[in-house]
Protein backbone atom coordinates (compact mmCIF):
# COMPACT_ATOMS: atom_id res chain seq x y z
CA UNK A 1 0.00 0.00 0.00
CA UNK A 2 1.53 3.15 -0.75
CA UNK A 3 2.05 6.76 1.58
CA UNK A 4 -1.28 8.01 -0.20
CA UNK A 5 -3.47 4.78 0.04
CA UNK A 6 -2.90 4.80 3.36
CA UNK A 7 -3.37 8.83 3.96
CA UNK A 8 -6.68 8.49 2.37
CA UNK A 9 -7.46 5.48 4.79
CA UNK A 10 -6.77 7.16 7.67
CA UNK A 11 -8.47 10.22 6.36
CA UNK A 12 -11.64 8.42 6.04
CA UNK A 13 -11.07 6.89 9.60
CA UNK A 14 -10.90 10.38 10.88
CA UNK A 15 -13.80 11.66 9.51
CA UNK A 16 -16.32 8.58 10.28
CA UNK A 17 -14.85 9.07 13.75
CA UNK A 18 -16.37 12.47 13.92
CA UNK A 19 -19.21 11.41 12.27
CA UNK A 20 -18.51 13.46 9.34
CA UNK A 21 -20.08 12.30 5.78
CA UNK A 22 -17.11 10.69 3.70
CA UNK A 23 -16.30 12.92 0.60
CA UNK A 24 -13.73 12.95 -1.86
CA UNK A 25 -13.24 16.81 -0.56
CA UNK A 26 -12.99 16.49 2.67
CA UNK A 27 -10.50 13.28 2.30
CA UNK A 28 -8.37 15.69 -0.15
CA UNK A 29 -8.55 18.71 3.04
CA UNK A 30 -7.57 16.06 5.35
CA UNK A 31 -4.82 14.40 2.88
CA UNK A 32 -3.31 18.02 2.25
CA UNK A 33 -3.56 19.58 6.09
CA UNK A 34 -1.21 16.17 6.54
CA UNK A 35 1.37 17.53 4.08
CA UNK A 36 0.95 13.62 1.87
CA UNK A 37 1.20 13.69 -2.02
CA UNK A 38 -1.24 12.22 -3.43
CA UNK A 39 -2.42 11.57 -6.55
CA UNK A 40 -5.91 12.88 -7.11
CA UNK A 41 -7.73 10.36 -8.14
CA UNK A 42 -7.24 8.01 -4.76
CA UNK A 43 -9.70 10.58 -2.57
CA UNK A 44 -12.49 9.95 -5.15
CA UNK A 45 -11.80 6.07 -5.57
CA UNK A 46 -11.61 6.07 -1.69
CA UNK A 47 -15.17 7.98 -1.22
CA UNK A 48 -16.86 6.02 -4.01
CA UNK A 49 -15.65 2.83 -2.05
CA UNK A 50 -17.38 4.35 1.28
CA UNK A 51 -20.59 5.33 -0.31
CA UNK A 52 -21.06 1.54 -1.12
CA UNK A 53 -19.80 -0.31 1.91
CA UNK A 54 -20.23 1.00 5.70
CA UNK A 55 -16.91 1.55 6.72
CA UNK A 56 -17.82 -0.24 10.55
CA UNK A 57 -18.53 -3.04 8.57
CA UNK A 58 -14.83 -2.51 6.54
CA UNK A 59 -13.40 -2.75 10.26
CA UNK A 60 -14.77 -5.10 11.69
CA UNK A 61 -13.85 -7.49 8.76
CA UNK A 62 -10.49 -6.75 8.20
CA UNK A 63 -8.85 -10.09 8.93
CA UNK A 64 -11.80 -12.18 7.72
CA UNK A 65 -10.18 -12.13 3.80
CA UNK A 66 -13.71 -11.71 1.58
CA UNK A 67 -14.86 -14.35 -0.38
CA UNK A 68 -18.75 -14.37 -0.04
CA UNK A 69 -21.37 -11.63 -0.86
CA UNK A 70 -22.62 -9.28 2.17
CA UNK A 71 -25.38 -7.47 2.15
CA UNK A 72 -24.49 -4.31 3.73
CA UNK A 73 -26.83 -1.64 5.32
CA UNK A 74 -26.56 1.63 3.72
CA UNK A 75 -25.50 4.39 5.86
CA UNK A 76 -28.03 6.37 7.77
CA UNK A 77 -28.34 10.00 6.85
CA UNK A 78 -27.22 12.87 9.46
CA UNK A 79 -24.14 10.99 10.44
CA UNK A 80 -25.79 8.54 12.76
CA UNK A 81 -24.50 5.45 13.11
CA UNK A 82 -26.11 3.06 10.78
CA UNK A 83 -27.59 -0.58 12.48
CA UNK A 84 -25.52 -3.20 12.79
CA UNK A 85 -25.97 -5.78 9.79
CA UNK A 86 -26.75 -9.59 11.07
CA UNK A 87 -23.98 -11.31 11.01
CA UNK A 88 -23.11 -13.82 7.84
CA UNK A 89 -23.77 -17.68 7.75
CA UNK A 90 -20.37 -19.18 7.66
CA UNK A 91 -20.15 -22.75 6.11
CA UNK A 92 -18.74 -25.45 7.47
CA UNK A 93 -16.38 -27.09 4.91
CA UNK A 94 -14.97 -30.03 5.37
CA UNK A 95 -11.15 -30.53 4.24
CA UNK A 96 -10.57 -33.59 1.91
CA UNK A 97 -8.23 -36.37 3.93
CA UNK A 98 -4.38 -36.68 2.68
CA UNK A 99 -4.21 -40.17 1.05
CA UNK A 100 -1.21 -41.58 2.89
CA UNK A 101 1.50 -43.89 0.80
CA UNK A 102 -0.30 -46.75 2.76
CA UNK A 103 -3.66 -45.85 1.71
CA UNK A 104 -2.41 -46.21 -2.12
CA UNK A 105 -1.09 -49.78 -1.66
CA UNK A 106 2.51 -48.89 -2.20
CA UNK A 107 5.33 -47.02 -0.66
CA UNK A 108 8.33 -44.94 -1.23
CA UNK A 109 10.67 -48.36 -0.12
CA UNK A 110 8.47 -51.20 -2.28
Amino acid sequence: MSAGELACTYAILMLYDEGIPVTAEKISTIVKAAKVSVEPFWASLFAKLVEKRNVEDLIMNVGSGGGAAVAVAAPAAGGAAAAPAAPAAEEKKEEPKEESDEDMGFSLFD
